[in-house]
C-alpha cells in the first residue's frame, strides 16, 4: 500500500500540525468533507464485568461490515469530529458504524464510574460490542478502529479478537481485523519524553486539563464512588493514573501499570490483519519507538505498517497535490488509507 503522503510546506512540522488539527480545523471540518451526516440510533451495549458503554450505531441499506470506533485519551462522542469524518466515509462504502464513549468518557462515564485501564479490559469492551451487535444484526466482519489512546485500545481488542474462541456469540471469521492511527504504544518512553521537552511538555499539561475535567464529570455523576481530593496532585498525565487509576487496577507502580498495557505486549499475539499508520514526526510519542515497533511488525505478517515522515499525532492533512497523487477527494489522507486497507482485507 501506498505511504506517499505530502502535506503543505506549513503543516511538515508535526507539532504544528497537531497543534493546528486540536485548535483550527476543529471549528470547520465538515467543510473537507461532502459526506451528509449520518442519522444515528443511541444504543448501550455491555463490556467486560457488565460495565454498560454509550454507543451511537448506523446501519446503511445492504450492509456488508461494520466497523467499531474509539477515540483518545480525552474527548466524548459530542466533540470527537474525527471519528464523525470515518464514520460517514465507511457509511458511504456500506459499513455499518459503532462509535463508543470508553470507559470513563462522555455518556458511558454517567452511566457508570469504572475508570480506564488503557486497553486491558477496553479490547474486551470491543469484542463485547462486537459479540453483542451481531445478536442485533449488524453485520460481519467486524473491524475495530481508533486513534491515539483509542489506537491503544483497539489493539488490545484484535488481541483478545485473535483468540475469539473464548466468545461464545462470534466466530472466528466474525473478526476482520484492525486498522489504527497513531496509537499509543509505550507510554512510560514517551511520557518521560514529553515531561522533559522544553515545548512538548505542554501537550501533557493540555492533556492534564482534559483528565481533570474527566474526574469532575465522573464525580458529578458519582460523587459516592469518585473523590476530588487527589484531583489537586493530578498536574500530569502520569499524576492522573498515580492517583486514579492504578489504586483500582492493583498495580504497585504507574512503570508496572505502563509495562502491563503497552501494546507491544500484545503484538506478538495478533493473528487478524491489523494496519498500524505512524508518523516520526508524532511530537506525542518518544522517537526511539519506532525501531521497537518496526522489529514487532517485521516479526509478524498479520501486521502492516505505514510509516510516514510526517503526520503530526493524528493529523495527516494532505496537500492538494498529495490527494491527486493518491487519488483521494478529500484532505483526510490516514482514514483514506485505512478505509482502502479495509476493503482489500475484506475482499
Amino acid at each position: 500500500m501506498s505511504s506517499n503522503y505530502q502535506p503543505s510546506f506549513f503543516l511538515k512540522s508535526g507539532l504544528i500540525q497537531t497543534i493546528y488539527i486540536a485548535k483550527q480545523l476543529n471549528k470547520h471540518w465538515q467543510k473537507t468533507i461532502n459526506l451528509s451526516p449520518i442519522s444515528y440510533r443511541e444504543k448501550i451495549f455491555y463490556g467486560v464485568d457488565n460495565v454498560p458503554l454509550y454507543a451511537l450505531t448506523a446501519i446503511p441499506p445492504k450492509p456488508k461490515g461494520t466497523i467499531i470506533a474509539t477515540y483518545g485519551i480525552t474527548g466524548n462522542l459530542d466533540n470527537q469530529w474525527l471519528l464523525q469524518i470515518l464514520a460517514r466515509k465507511a457509511y458511504h462504502l456500506g459499513y455499518a458504524i459503532i462509535l463508543f464513549d470508553w470507559r470513563a468518557h462522555g455518556k458511558t462515564a454517567q452511566l457508570s464510574p469504572v475508570l480506564t485501564s488503557d486497553g486491558i479490559f477496553e479490547g474486551q469492551d470491543f469484542v463485547a460490542i462486537a459479540s453483542q451487535a451481531k445478536k442485533e444484526g449488524f453485520p460481519s466482519k467486524f473491524w475495530f478502529t481508533g486513534y491515539s489512546l483509542g489506537g491503544q485500545l483497539a489493539l488490545w481488542a484484535i488481541s483478545y479478537g485473535s483468540q475469539i474462541d473464548k466468545i461464545s456469540s462470534l466466530t472466528e471469521k466474525d473478526i476482520g481485523g484492525c486498522g489504527v492511527i497513531c496509537p499509543s504504544l509505550d507510554a512510560e518512553k514517551s511520557l518521560t519524553y514529553l515531561e522533559n521537552h522544553p515545548l512538548k511538555k505542554y501537550l501533557d499539561q493540555a492533556i492534564t486539563q482534559g483528565l481533570r475535567a474527566l474526574i469532575t464529570h465522573i464525580h458529578h455523576h458519582h460523587p459516592q464512588d469518585v473523590e476530588l481530593k487527589l484531583l489537586p496532585f493530578v498536574d500530569s498525565i502520569r499524576n492522573f493514573d498515580q492517583y486514579f487509576v492504578i489504586p483500582t487496577l492493583g498495580f504497585k507502580t504507574v512503570t508496572d501499570y505502563y509495562y502491563a498495557s503497552s501494546p507491544f505486549r500484545i503484538l506478538p499475539k495478533i493473528k487478524k490483519p491489523t494496519l498500524i499508520i505512524y508518523a516520526k514526526d508524532d511530537p506525542m510519542f518518544c522517537p526511539t519507538i519506532i525501531p521497537d515497533l518496526e522489529k514487532e511488525i517485521s516479526q509478524n505478517h498479520h501486521l502492516q505498517l505505514i510509516l510516514t515522515r510526517h503526520g503530526g499525532h493524528v493529523g495527516y492533512i494532505n496537500s492538494a497535490r498529495g490527494q491527486k497523487l493518491n487519488g483521494d477527494d478529500d484532505i483526510w489522507w490516514a482514514w483514506n488509507r485505512f478505509l482502502d486497507w479495509l476493503i482489500q482485507e475484506d475482499t
